[in-house]
């Protein structure tokens, strides 16, 4: 587990699930973090890292009443928020489509959970009628990490209720149920959407391979592209399969990291293999020198090799083939209009006028 917080979790500190599958929220962040610079920027709270509740107890889900409240109704928790230990609850005034920081939020210790409703004796020589009982004082069994689910796993229960229940050894603790998971509606497909039919429907079969006979070559990417070209030749290939196969050079990332990792080892066996040719080169034909000598001169103009290569390599990089055949189509425009002028003039034919000389040269 990281040391700090990141700053994507401390934005959405406010959860909808009920599990704990983690202690992220224990950890502490910067405190400039929840400086705001401008009124734009969100709003963070949060409290001392020693006061976070490790252990959850109330869940989105359940249903709670708050203490101090004269209405004493029953309230559904819609979300927590672990690191300010606030519960957003379902209010008069709050809908689905409210967000979650404009729905009513309290304490956690301002909440109480409702356990259901209980046939008790309002007052005495009253039958008995249904009283919602509500938990006074929690407590839970040990926590197990459920390798399966990968979370936190425990039973809560209350010790004491409000009002309180007949003194007997079923009583004692009252088992407190987490809330049930209630799958998301899934709407029915529209008109911009395909059909689930659609999607699981099977549309390439791979071809029958022998057992007896030679395995088939895979046609190549340059006979696919040729069959669009040539429609009537019958094609090597079958026509239900996927595209990808064939155009794997287009549609494949050529900076991802492992083609870059290629294109380094690549260089990397390149230079090796050119230092090793100059210290044979220079070793072969030592001149009255020492093999040590010979090999720096080669290391030397190993690197001088290298160096013009990468100057050729830059330079080459600084016209585009785009820019190279714009330059060839600027050299031929300027050729016919240099032909066109020497024509003209080959081609002019002066006027009988007065006042005209004839050069004796012609």
């Amino acid at each position: 587990m990281p040391q700090f917080l990141s700053k994507q979790t401390v934005l959405r500190a406010v959860t909808t699930s009920p599990w704990t599958k983690d202690f992220r929220h224990l950890l502490t962040f910067p405190r400039h973090w929840a400086r705001r610079q401008t009124r734009h920027d969100p709003v963070v709270k949060s409290v001392a890292p020693r006061d976070r509740i490790k252990y959850w107890n109330i869940v989105p889900g359940d249903q709670v009443r708050l203490l101090g409240d004269r209405e004493g109704r029953v309230r559904e928790v819609l979300s927590v928020n672990k690191l300010s230990n606030r519960v957003f609850v379902k209010g008069g005034e709050a809908t689905k489509d409210v967000q979650a920081a404009n729905k009513p939020n309290f304490h956690y210790s301002r909440c109480q959970l409702f356990i259901g409703n209980y046939e008790l004796p309002v007052k005495k020589g009253e039958p008995p009628k249904a009283v919602p009982v509500f938990a006074k004082r929690l407590g839970s069994s040990a926590p197990v990490w459920n390798t399966y689910l990968h979370r936190y796993d425990w039973k809560r229960f209350a010790t004491t209720t409000e009002p309180a229940l007949p003194d007997t050894p079923e009583n004692k603790q009252v088992e407190i149920p987490w809330p049930a998971f209630v799958a998301p509606e899934r709407s029915s497909p529209g008109a911009y959407e395909t059909d689930r039919s659609t999607v699981t429907q099977v549309t390439y079969e791979p071809p029958a391979f022998s057992l007896v006979g030679p395995i088939p070559r895979p046609p190549s990417e340059k006979e696919y592209l040729k069959s669009f070209a040539n429609p009537s030749q019958v094609p090597s290939f079958l026509p239900s399969a996927p595209v990808e196969v064939y155009l794997v050079k287009e549609l494949s990332n050529p900076h991802s990291r492992a083609k870059k990792q290629a294109r380094w080892q690549a260089h990397q066996s390149y230079t090796k293999s050119l230092l090793k040719q100059f210290v044979d080169a220079e070793v072969a034909d030592l001149r009255g020198r020492s093999v040590k000598v010979a090999k720096e001169e080669a290391t030397y103009r190993w690197k001088v090799q290298l160096e013009d290569d990468k100057k050729a390599d830059k330079k080459r990089r600084w016209k585009t083939q785009e820019q190279l055949a714009q330059t060839d189509r600027k050299l031929r425009r300027k050729g016919k209009k240099e032909a066109r002028i020497r024509r003209r003039l080959t081609e002019l034919v002066l006027e009988d006028e007065p006042n005209q000389v004839i050069p004796r040269v012609i």
